[in-house]
């Protein structure tokens, strides 16, 4: 039993209440009692709460339930009162957020305690699914309540070998019970031995660590104009303008949101960076005319867009693209965080073209759910890069790096890269047999295990569907995409399972249809 003291604040609200003693009274958790303190001065519990009874909904103070103590409940003879989720900004400007209102989960005392959490706590950037999950095990994912669910979402990309993998999870345990970080002050077995499988791996000599794609791309934009500055010496004015391309996604950061095409992602946070130029996607004459001009420092590329809605480049695209920045001192930078690591069926997607980079910059699948990001170069291109140009603190710790390996040994197998390609081949015949006639459907594309179907309508009602019914699935592109890109360890088993439910909810479409 604790009382509230607080001193009087000047606060227009609280000279509307009396100033009384203190009343011994149980008390919400520290953090709600400051907003207490902020909003109100010096008062006492009971008043607080009862001004909150009359003025607004307690759910505004206090999350539901269980938050406000069953005593005090008692003493003010209050009933537990629901929170009702409105749905906020979406991710996806061009998807609406999902529909709470029939939700059977907030009808769920756990699920419902959390999502009223996170809306006092957690600041409102992602329009979140009405699932509060709490565990998951290979393909399987489930809620607070137990419901099971098929995962074709991988966390966006991220887990590539599934929830729970043995290995992965040996990895970490036994890596975090020697050392887990350090700082990049010092060597660390685990980050050289990951950084020389990746470039053993691929075209690459060097790699930089980072924490994320976005900071993958962060570090390729600078790497990029340090490298022309160093190339061109007595040049007062050397290239450091971009190339980028529609429908491509490269990040939320300032430099990277700068590479980003669509406009509405950047316009809320103008002046981002200049010297952008954003091309069709595909356009060999314009962007081979643009490098021609001596002006770019670096052309950004996603071999197969995925945020965008599942597209790939052609190999002449690609090809062009090469032979081009090669003849003007270009960099050619394959953006690779999510359709690179296995998911098209090849270790690199761009491999399947035959066409390499100077930089790939890498983060998804490689940790297997803990934060990375990597950037791999030449060494032509690492050669401009010296002491203090970048960094960060916790990039390539030993933690991430011990699951990175365990990650990269699994997948570049060349008999896991074999079953993710003939499973995506098996996934996409079976929709295409499907759906091919399905009034809504427009076209079902992909590589490996990076599916779209494209929709003549939004994708958001079929994917709240697919929830309800156990499936997880994505949109993309314009929110007209169902994205889906499932775990690599998925079993055809499982991919029949997941047809049969998305077919199944295909008649939702209908509805919005009649409406």
């Amino acid at each position: 039993m604790v009382s509230l003291w607080f001193p009087l604040l000047t606060n227009p609200k609280a000279q509307t209440l009396s100033r009384t003693q203190p009343v011994p009274i149980l008390l919400p958790p520290l953090a709600r009692r400051r907003r207490l303190f902020l909003e109100f001065g010096y008062l006492n519990g009971e008043e607080i709460v009862k001004h909150f009874i009359k003025n607004m909904s307690l759910s505004t103070l206090f999350s539901i339930n269980n938050s406000i103590s069953p005593a005090l409940h008692r003493s003010l003879s209050l009933k537990p009162r629901s929170l009702s989720i409105a749905p906020v900004a979406c991710l996806n400007v061009d998807v609406r957020a999902p529909d709470s209102s029939q939700n059977p989960l907030l009808h769920d005392k756990r699920s419902s305690e959390v999502i009223a959490d996170d809306k006092e706590f957690i600041v409102g950037t992602y329009a979140r699914s009405q699932v509060v999950l709490a565990s998951g095990k290979g393909c399987k994912l489930y809620d607070v309540e137990g419901r099971e669910y098929l995962d074709l979402t991988s966390g966006i990309a991220v887990n590539a070998l599934g929830h729970g993998d043995p290995d992965w999870v040996r990895a970490v345990t036994e890596q975090s019970q020697v050392l887990a970080h350090v700082s990049n002050i010092y060597y660390t077995v685990p980050q050289v031995e990951l950084a020389k499988r990746l470039v053993a791996s691929s075209f690459a000599d060097r790699v930089f660590f980072c924490n994320s794609g976005t900071e993958a791309n962060e570090a390729a934009i600078k790497f990029s104009r340090k490298f022309q500055r160093f190339s061109h010496p007595d040049l007062k004015d050397p290239p450091v303008e971009f190339i980028a391309f529609t429908n491509c996604f490269h990040g939320r950061t300032m430099g990277a949101l700068a590479l980003t095409s669509k406009e509405q992602y950047r316009s809320p946070f103008e002046p981002v960076m200049s010297g952008v130029t954003f091309l069709e996607y595909g356009n060999t004459q314009a962007a081979v005319e643009l490098i021609q001009s001596g002006k770019v420092a670096a052309v950004f590329v996603e071999p197969i867009q995925g945020e965008g809605g599942i597209y790939g480049a052609t190999k002449e695209f690609l090809q062009s693209l090469r032979t081009a920045c090669d003849n003007a001192g270009c960099l050619l930078v394959f953006d690779e965080v999510q359709c690179g690591l296995g998911r098209t069926g090849y270790l690199w997607a761009h491999e399947a073209f035959g066409v390499y980079p100077d930089i790939m910059t890498l983060a998804k699948p490689l940790a297997g759910g803990l934060p990375i990001g990597a950037v791999l170069v030449t060494k032509r291109v690492a050669s401009a890069i010296n002491f203090g140009d970048h960094g960060s603190t916790f990039a390539g710790n030993p933690l991430v790096c011990s699951a990175g390996i365990a990650v990269l040994d699994k997948i570049s197998n060349p008999s896991f890269l074999a079953s993710v390609s003939d499973k995506g081949q098996y996934f996409k015949d079976l929709l295409v047999e499907k759906l091919g006639g399905n009034s809504h459907v427009k076209e079902i594309r992909g590589f490996g295990l990076i599916i779209g179907i494209e929709l003549n309508a939004s994708a958001s009602p079929l994917v709240d569907a697919c929830q309800k019914s156990g499936l997880l699935v994505l949109t993309a592109g314009k929110g007209n995409v169902v994205r889906i890109v499932p775990p690599l360890i998925i079993s055809k088993q499982e991919l029949d399972q997941a047809a049969e439910l998305l077919i199944n909810c295909f008649p939702v479409l209908d509805q919005g249809t009649k409406n």
